[in-house]
């Protein structure tokens, strides 16, 4: 077996590990709903009972229970970022090459940055209420790249021999990745805040999971810290993208469809970052503009790529 079948094997592997993660983080999520429900209606019955009922020490009302399921999805998210590097090693091992110079080294590159994110932020706080859906779209990037935009492990044109292909580019996938779980949070805010304020749809029972989620004020807290500082990387992949398009093609700008959109996910993350301290918005606003700022993302990673010729079309790169 050849290092690049090592590699794409080991990119399917952290796949089926990350939707074992995903159905287990699901699941933790659904029976910690499900005890808490069961907490609260053991409340009223002590309460009702008047001051001769006990509880037992053996079932503390309102205890934080054995997180099983989280711990096995915990120990399968390590387990798939850990494959995942392996296997972006293995490809830049087998391409000679920093294993990001098309769309599929993008998508899985970018992957394993959400991942690494996740779990960091993990290190710091509880948010493992985030793994379901971080594991989710990283399970989905992981399939749709190999499915799509796979290529063979090859080296790349004169115009990608730079250094900066290190720099711009490593960097821009560092973005995008914290860009990920940033929108990860803001639509969960969206949802959560929805259902605070009485949504017909999402005050339905199969939605009680999300009252297991922090509020949105913590929620947007959070996402608006990842997205402070996947905004200064993103400035310095426009500004590094320009410094190597003056080096390679002799101009610093020439309005390249992934230029333009790359400034245009600049102009929306800089808007929300200026709206939201300067201007005072915050709640479904702020969420809508992060919402939209990765949909920018999303679309220039593929449709630009995909639909528009370009100078950065041979490569896939942003």
């Amino acid at each position: 077996m050849e290092i690049a079948e090592l590699s794409d094997l080991l990119v399917w592997a952290a796949a089926t590990a990350l939707a074992v993660a995903m159905i287990a983080f699901a699941v933790d999520l659904g029976r910690r709903t499900d005890e808490r429900v069961g907490a609260r209606t053991q409340e009223r019955a002590v309460v009702g009972a008047g001051p001769t009922t006990s509880v037992t020490a053996d079932a503390p009302v309102g205890a934080e229970p054995r997180r099983r399921a989280a711990g096995i999805a915990m120990s399968t998210t390590w387990l798939a970022t850990a494959m995942l590097l392996a296997a972006i090693v293995l490809r830049g091992l087998a391409a000679g090459r920093a294993p990001w110079a098309n769309m599929y080294e993008f998508t899985m590159v970018g992957s394993f940055i959400a991942l690494v994110v996740f779990l960091v932020l993990n290190l710091r706080r509880d948010v493992r209420f985030l793994g379901a859906f971080v594991t989710g779209l990283a399970t989905l990037f992981l399939v749709v790249g190999l499915n799509s935009f796979h290529v063979a492990a090859t080296g790349v044109q004169p115009a990608l021999q730079n250094y900066w292909l290190v720099l711009h580019v490593g960097v821009a996938i560092v973005a995008t990745g914290i860009f990920t779980v940033s929108f990860v949070m803001s639509a969960l805010q969206l949802l959560r805040d929805s259902r605070d304020t009485g949504s017909p749809f999402l005050t339905r029972p199969g939605f009680r999971w999300l009252d297991r989620t922090p509020g949105p004020t913590a929620l947007e807290s959070m996402s608006f810290r990842l997205n402070a500082v996947g905004f200064v990387l993103w400035t310095f992949t426009i500004i590094g993208g320009a410094i190597w398009a003056e080096d390679a093609w002799g101009r610093y700008w020439g309005w390249d469809p992934k230029e333009v959109w790359s400034f245009v996910i600049w102009v929306v993350y800089a808007a929300y970052l200026h709206a939201r301290t300067t201007r005072g918005w915050s709640g479904r606003r702020a969420a809508w503009f992060v919402v939209v700022g990765y949909a920018c993302v999303l679309f220039n990673f593929t449709g630009v790529n995909l639909i528009f010729n370009g100078k950065h079309s041979y490569s896939g790169i942003s």
